[in-house]
């Protein structure tokens, strides 16, 4: 790791592996921001996982099947306070969404926005934002972050919670995860643990970046908190005494 960091110019990484339902190496490497020398650490330092983060709007998802509130099978229109077109015979479903096979075009318009004030409300930029369906439902995988995006404001319509309180009530608080959040910009008491973001190692750290379709993508964690989602889904939904979802759910996603 040292050798790759200095070739790629990277400032710096955390690696994290587990097994058996524990932690079996947990290691930072160099900096989370260079010009303070602050290193990185697996348990003070908050990384991006970027599109890790849809995995925790699908295991959302699941513990709301399993509470028998949502059907993997039934039109997401069903669920929604707007309509996607019937551009196909096949409504879209969530087992669709979860597979990546909703078929719609893949846009990255307002992916990103530059200022906290600049994002919208899910319903609002789901609204705005509707890519074209270009392939009928269950048939072509199609990464889609606009799909996610339903799935989280599915979970936030049914719970009757805010998406982001969602996974804190239900998934990060149960699973011991104090040092993570999909909340932008950052709570103030996370806020000195973000890592800095580079291009490269060698040039200045950029801003926070502001995610607008954030149940796809918007999570801030350590490694060590990570591994705690990490051993539940292998352990079929269980983490030391905590379970997110019961065995067959967990099997089932």
């Amino acid at each position: 790791m040292p050798l790759q960091l200095g070739r790629e110019d990277i400032a710096g990484a955390v690696v994290l592996v587990v097994k058996d339902g524990k932690v079996l190496f947990a290691k930072g490497y160099g900096y989370a921001d260079v010009e303070k020398k602050i290193p990185v650490t697996p348990d003070g330092t908050l990384f991006r996982p970027g599109s890790t983060s849809k995995l925790f709007t699908w295991t959302a998802v699941m513990q709301l099947v399993e509470a028998g509130k949502l059907d993997l099978d039934r039109d997401v229109n069903d669920y929604l306070d707007f309509k996607i077109p019937a551009t196909y015979p096949q409504p879209i479903t969530l087992r669709n969404i979860m597979t990546h096979t909703a078929g719609f075009e893949e846009t990255i318009k307002s992916l990103w926005v530059p200022t906290p004030s600049d994002l919208k409300p899910l319903r609002e930029y789901l609204i705005e934002h509707m890519p074209a369906r270009i392939f009928p439902p269950g048939v072509t995988p199609a990464y889609s972050n606009y799909a996610t995006t339903i799935a989280g404001y599915i979970v936030q319509r049914v719970s009757g919670e805010s998406f982001d309180d969602y996974i804190e009530h239900h998934i990060l608080n149960p699973l011991g995860m104090q040092h993570s959040t999909f909340r932008q910009p950052l709570p103030d008491n996370l806020k000195s643990l973000m890592s800095s973001g580079y291009t490269v190692g060698s040039e200045p750290s950029k801003p926070f970046e502001l995610v607008q379709p954030w149940p796809a993508g918007s999570s801030s964690m350590t490694a060590m908190d990570l591994s705690h989602f990490m051993i539940a889904h292998l352990q079929d939904g269980k983490y030391e005494n905590t379970e997110i979802l019961k065995p067959e759910t967990a099997r089932l996603m």
